[in-house]
């Protein structure tokens, strides 16, 4: 701590210390009654004192130095009586000029002069008059910077005899953390505003803030926060939950022009302008808001109609089965395919067939009642949910009206679309108590009406469980089967009916069932090709026939048929590859049986995959030719080896001459074309003899040989091998 001269003699004259008088010397004065015994009783007392009142002073300089803050006092006149260590080191460029008696003016001047005070520069007379008159005006706090950066702090106050204390405190690291927090606050590109906690003011808003709100500063500040919110609710801050869990909350906000905003809002307690405030941080979600709305919509309805897809309804339908069973009503489920949509697609694209489904969900959606729940469940098939019904009698009429409003034509890109419908209809609570056990009888009924006759209705009955039921079985033991290596191809031989010899067998999956028997492929083939097992079966088989066949004669082929469905996957010509490599077949002996319906796709992809198989030397036969969709423009489009006639055309074919013109052409286009002709299904002498007259390549039925092990087939070749024609045919017999 600095003091004044602690010397007794009389300090030198200094220039800062102005006019001082001389110190006046004090003399002991005998008292006339004691004498002189007197005067040196009050000269020792006087001593005594003076030597307490330097101990009290020391101990006051003592306390004083020990303050964190910088002290100064300063006498009437603003001359220098007292200050500590802490007051020098804040003003170290002119504390060589601090002494007892200086005024603080005159270091003021000399302070400005040294370039210690930078706010004085270029009006310094005008900065020491208005520092002067802060000091004469004490009571109030003010900041004042030094040159080195720093900033201190100044509070100033008069004294009963009218001088001055003053404190100084450094608060240049305060001043850095609020320049700090005013960077971020300001030039944050997210809005935040700070508001008094007790009154819930706005005391301040940062750019962002008035930029995204649209009122002005001036405007924010007649604003409290709860003005702000849309619906009158406590303020973010005010809640016992953790900040993480306010932000998870939405609150709305109302914008200068009336807009609504949503916000996540994040919140912390601070000092602002010596006012307890809140600083709250508002994250913009709005459109992350209309996002989740769009995407929670997204997830419970149909994207192309906006109608509810499965999900929905069953929350819907629930909802409606719970109501029920408190009251006699019962609700009906009425599940609804368009009949013929697949043509539409096929034929007019499937923009149309978009512009097709829209308009039949808003003739649907018409006829219902508001009650009525109305969903898309997949690309063709709608759902109908109605509550309130007495008797089912109700929900045939409702069917009824749907298929008409359905039926009425469509005006679609300048195409008239007429196309119908079909319908499923379960009741509960009979048919089912939940919403899935609804939607599987309706869509059973379903199944059953499109094969009864198109276009109709049929209602759910016990014995169509009972066949779903044992549909399931079969699927799951097909699919354990496949795993297992149980099933097995059964060949039946294709004759050459000129000679009677044995040109190939066509291969035939077999299911031998340890409790079944063997399994007809007519009852698990469709459930392979519904479910998607029919590729690995297709697979399978394929492959065992290739290793059966390497081993006989090698002018004996092996037809394996493929369903449409294999060539859906995008492998099958590796798959053949595979087989073929695997086995050792030769390609050449290798003949691939497809069905009409497939050429029916017109699908480039099917059409360039037929071609690579026949480049890699697989022959490729148009299987059960003359049904369903023939046409001659499907010989036109590939390249067959062969063309199979279908047994429908061979049955009775002796007395039925509508058959025989018909074989006659096909066996003539056939040998303009170049390709060998087999006929199917031969089962009579008579068949055969009219088949051989008209020229018929190839036959194969019962007549020749049932489907048989591989086994059996090494037996009949090693047979056919030393006879004649003639024997052959009999043999095979």
């Amino acid at each position: 701590m600095s003091w004044g001269p602690r010397k007794t003699k009389k300090p030198k004259r200094n220039a800062l210390a102005g006019s001082r008088q001389p110190r006046k010397r004090r003399f002991a004065i005998p008292h006339p009654s004691t004498g002189r015994d007197d005067g040196l009783r009050s000269r020792a007392e006087g001593d005594a004192a003076v030597i307490e009142t330097r101990k009290a002073h020391e101990r006051l300089r003592q306390a004083v130095d020990m303050l964190p803050q910088g002290i100064v006092i300063l006498d009437p006149d603003g001359r220098y009586v007292l200050w500590n260590k802490q007051y020098a080191e804040i003003y170290s460029k002119t504390a060589d000029l601090f002494e007892e008696g200086a005024r603080l003016e005159d270091t003021l001047r000399v302070g400005v002069a040294r370039g210690d005070y930078p706010e004085a520069a270029g009006h310094e007379e005008e900065w020491i008059t208005e520092r002067l008159k802060k000091l004469h005006e004490a009571g109030k706090r003010h900041e004042q910077t030094l040159s080195d950066g720093r900033v201190i702090l100044i509070e100033e106050r008069r004294t009963d005899d009218g001088g001055i204390v003053g404190l100084r405190v450094d608060i240049t690291e305060l001043k850095q953390r609020e320049a700090s927090f005013r960077l971020l606050f300001d030039g944050n590109p997210v809005p935040m505003i700070i508001c008094a906690l007790d009154d819930e003011r706005i005391l301040g808003v940062n750019d962002a803030a008035v930029a995204h709100y649209g009122y002005s500063r001036a405007e924010f500040e007649k604003l409290t926060i709860r003005s702000l919110q849309a619906f009158d609710s406590e303020p973010p801050w005010a809640s016992d939950c953790s900040s993480d869990e306010q932000a998870g909350r939405t609150w709305k906000h109302v914008k200068a022009d009336g807009g609504l905003i949503d916000l996540a809002i994040y919140s912390r307690e601070l000092t602002y302008a010596e006012t307890p405030s809140v600083l709250l941080a508002l994250m913009d979600i709005t459109e992350r808001k209309r996002a989740e709305a769009r995407l929670a919509f997204m997830a419970q309805h149909d994207g192309l109609t906006g109608l509810p897809n499965r999900s929905l309804l069953r929350q819907t339908m629930d909802e409606m089965l719970l109501h029920t069973r408190r009251s006699a009503e019962k609700v009906a489920v009425l599940m609804l395919g368009l009949d013929n949509f697949k043509a539409v697609n096929d034929t007019l694209g499937h923009a149309v067939g978009d512009k097709l489904l829209r308009g039949v969900a808003k003739r649907l959606r018409s006829t219902l009642r508001e009650e009525d729940a109305l969903a898309r469940l997949n690309s063709d098939e709608f759902a109908i949910v109605q509550n309130g019904l007495a008797r089912p009698e109700e929900a045939v009429l409702l069917a009824k009206r749907l298929s008409e409003a359905i039926s009425d034509p469509y005006l679609l890109d300048g195409h008239s679309v007429v196309i119908g419908a079909s319908i499923g209809i379960a009741m509960a609570p009979a048919d089912g108590d939940d919403s899935e056990k609804l939607l599987k009888s309706a869509d059973m009924a379903l199944s059953r009406a499109k094969i009864d006759a198109r276009g109709s209705f049929a209602f759910f009955e016990a014995a169509l469980d009972a066949k779903a039921q044992s549909r399931r079985k079969i699927e799951v033991e097909l699919r354990d089967a496949i795993q297992n290596d149980v099933l097995r191809p059964y060949y039946q031989p294709l004759i050459d009916l000129s000679s009677g010899r044995i040109t190939g067998f066509e291969a035939l999956v077999r299911w031998p069932h340890a409790d079944r028997g063997m399994v007809s492929p007519a009852d698990f083939i469709p459930v392979a090709e519904e479910t998607g097992l029919i590729n690995p079966l297709g697979g399978l088989m394929l492959r065992r026939a290739c290793m059966d066949a390497v081993i006989w004669p090698d002018d004996v082929r092996v037809a394996v048929n493929l369903s449409p469905l294999q060539f859906r996957t995008g492998n099958l010509l590796s798959v053949v590859t595979e087989a073929l490599k695997h086995s050792g077949l030769p390609p050449r002996r290798l003949e691939l049986e497809i069905t009409e319906t497939l050429l029916l796709e017109k699908s480039s992809q099917v059409l360039a995959t037929l071609h690579a198989l026949r480049a890699l030397g697989v022959r490729v036969a148009l299987d059960d030719f003359g049904t369903g969709y023939s046409s001659l423009s499907y010989l036109r489009s590939f390249p067959f080896d062969k063309i199979k006639i279908d047994q429908s055309f061979v049955r009775d074919l002796g007395a039925n001459r509508e058959a025989q013109a018909i074989i006659r052409s096909i066996v003539s286009l056939g040998k303009g074309l170049g390709v060998t002709i087999t006929a199917e299904g031969v089962e009579t002498e008579a068949e055969l003899s009219c088949l051989r007259a008209e020229g018929c390549d190839e036959g194969q039925g019962y007549l020749f040989s049932k489907a048989r092990p591989n086994a059996e087939i090494i037996g009949l070749l090693a047979a056919q091998r030393g006879i004649d024609g003639g024997e052959a045919a009999a043999l095979v017999a």
